[in-house]
């Protein structure tokens, strides 16, 4: 009778063990890799944190200053030109309306000094080359009071971004 449980148990345990390492069959719409959206819903936390890595201005309609902040992976392949960046590597660009400072202008003695004024969108790019294989390996997001923009809005990011091959999709460049 021993050697029967112990057969028994033996038997569970296997099958157990097969059910565990066996590969599970995926479906179209389960949110595999090839399924996946190109592009961030949700905002990476604690990204207010992130080292600063560059600055940028748009100019004409557009008339922003932004701060472009990386986790310590963008930080590291910012830092070490490493390219193509590693999975990982997630950038945020938070974008401000630039306004006149008339109290710094007053200590100058002319208009010249801008800060940031309101806060316009945030952006990010995560590199995760198997989940955003069809964009390059990236996924972008785009947030205007924490909410993300729909699909429509996020199509041009990868064409735009694609023109920047020679630099893994980045258009932003390291400030030493």
């Amino acid at each position: 009778m021993k050697h029967f449980a112990f057969f028994v148990v033996a038997i569970a345990a296997m099958a157990g063990l097969v059910a565990l390492f066996a590969p599970t069959p995926q479906h179209a719409d389960t949110g595999t890799a090839a399924s996946a959206a190109p592009y961030v819903t949700e905002m990476p936390q604690g990204y207010r944190d992130w080292r600063w890595i560059s600055s940028a201005h748009e100019a004409g309609n557009i008339n922003s200053i932004g701060a472009v902040l990386g986790n310590d992976i963008a930080y590291n392949a910012f830092k070490d030109g490493k390219l193509p960046y590693p999975d990982g590597t997630i950038i945020a660009a938070l974008h401000y309306r630039y306004t006149a400072s008339d109290k710094n202008n007053k200590v100058f003695g002319k208009a010249q000094s801008f800060v940031p004024g309101t806060p316009t969108n945030i952006q990010f790019m995560v590199k995760d080359s198997v989940k955003y294989a069809a964009t390059g390996g990236w996924g972008f997001g785009h947030f205007q009071n924490g909410k993300p923009a729909n699909a429509d809005f996020m199509k041009p990011c990868f064409p735009c971004h694609q023109q920047t091959k020679d630099t893994d999709l980045v258009f932003t460049r390291y400030a030493r």
